[in-house]
């Protein structure tokens, strides 16, 4: 505990130092060129201020400061460059920072002195005309959430997953916005979540396709267990939704169970509706894993079979062929006495006699 403390003291000292050298952004940048930051805003009772999309940051939170209320600033795949600003301007925890800016991280919430940091993953179905053994089921996304007192930062990575309508949503709620932070928080959540609902149904889809061709009797030309393929992609893809449901479980538990400074109480009962959806859907996921499990080793056991009453033909074949291969193994070793040798002679004998000079040199030449 005294190391953590001591780290603490090294940290808050430089990034007060940061707060008074430096804004978001740099003052010289070009106005005109693309920014990680999307929307930035202030809410005040609820309801976005005219005129709430500030610049900067730093300038949303001197309004948050004049006259109460919280900002909310969401951003889409920063560079280091571009979030150290907003870091310092906030107090963000450089671990979390880290972890925001390189993304790929596991479904978790920490909590940083007065700042909630919650990952979650999202994801969404890919479409396809036909199911393959290379066809992409479901793509991820990742979007980190700071929460503190007075401002809430998203983060998003990926090319899917925007929260501008989630926020336009929001702004239509004043009662629920005016909760504050901890209400972005659970809509956040509850957003993902929805998702992965949405997902799961459409996956069902997939398997149950699957399935059918499966059991079913094969087209035509097409070999019993050439399903195979098809079947372990779409495990891949089922093994890659369940590594975002099944972190996120325990996440949203604590939010739902655990008193939290930073999460208002009449918040805190949405997140158990949140928490029972999410465990709903995580319980799919591992039947959609073990289903595909049991489709697996009946398809592995279907070509197995066809594969034995192929080689019972082959046996099969093999004996019927095996008579008349003796008959001819025997009767064509040459041996002094043969049955019917003296009558094979004769006629051969008497071929020869009745045959044209040019006959046998035909036979000969042939022979």
């Amino acid at each position: 505990m005294s190391m953590i403390r001591d780290l603490r003291a090294v940290v808050r000292p430089s990034l007060r130092r940061n707060r008074t050298s430096f804004h978001a952004y740099d003052a010289t940048r070009d106005p005109s060129a693309s920014t990680a930051v999307v929307d930035c805003a202030v809410y005040r009772d609820g309801r976005r201020l005219e005129g709430g999309g500030c610049q900067t940051p730093h300038e949303a939170m001197l309004r948050v400061r004049e006259g109460g209320g919280f900002a909310w600033i969401g951003l889409h795949e920063p560079t280091e460059q571009e979030f150290a600003g907003i870091a310092a301007e906030f107090g963000l925890h450089p671990l979390a920072v880290e972890d925001a800016v390189h993304a790929h991280q596991r479904p978790k919430l920490e909590r940083y002195d007065d700042t909630l940091f919650t990952v979650f993953k999202t994801i969404h179905y890919v479409d396809h005309a036909e199911l393959t053994a290379t066809s992409e089921v479901v793509e991820t996304g990742e979007v980190m959430v700071f929460t503190g007192r007075d401002f809430v930062i998203t983060v998003r990575h990926g090319g899917k997953g925007s929260l501008r309508a989630l926020r336009h949503g929001l702004q239509k709620d004043a009662e629920l916005l005016a909760k504050g932070p901890s209400a972005v928080l659970h809509a956040i959540a509850d957003h993902v979540v929805d998702g992965y609902i949405a997902v799961a149904s459409a996956v069902q889809d997939d398997i149950d396709e699957v399935e059918i061709d499966v059991f079913s009797a094969p087209a035509k030309g097409s070999p019993r267990g050439s399903d195979a393929g098809r079947i372990y992609q779409l495990k891949r893809e089922v093994l890659q939704f369940k590594r975002a449901v099944s972190p996120l479980l325990r996440p949203m538990q604590l939010l739902s169970e655990r008193p939290m400074r930073l999460v208002d109480p009449d918040i805190q009962k949405y997140f158990r509706d949140v928490a029972d959806h999410l465990a709903r859907v995580q319980e799919e996921v591992i039947g959609f894993d073990e289903l595909l499990n049991s489709i697996l080793q009946a398809n592995l056991a279907q070509a197995t079979v066809a594969q034995n009453e192929d080689m019972r033909k082959i046996t099969s074949w093999a004996a019927i062929i095996a008579v008349p291969t003796a008959v001819c193994g025997i009767y064509g070793m040459n041996f002094t006495h043969m049955p019917e040798l003296a009558k094979l002679r004769g006629h051969f004998a008497e071929f020869l006699n009745h045959s044209s000079p040019e006959r046998l040199g035909i036979l000969y030449l042939t022979t």
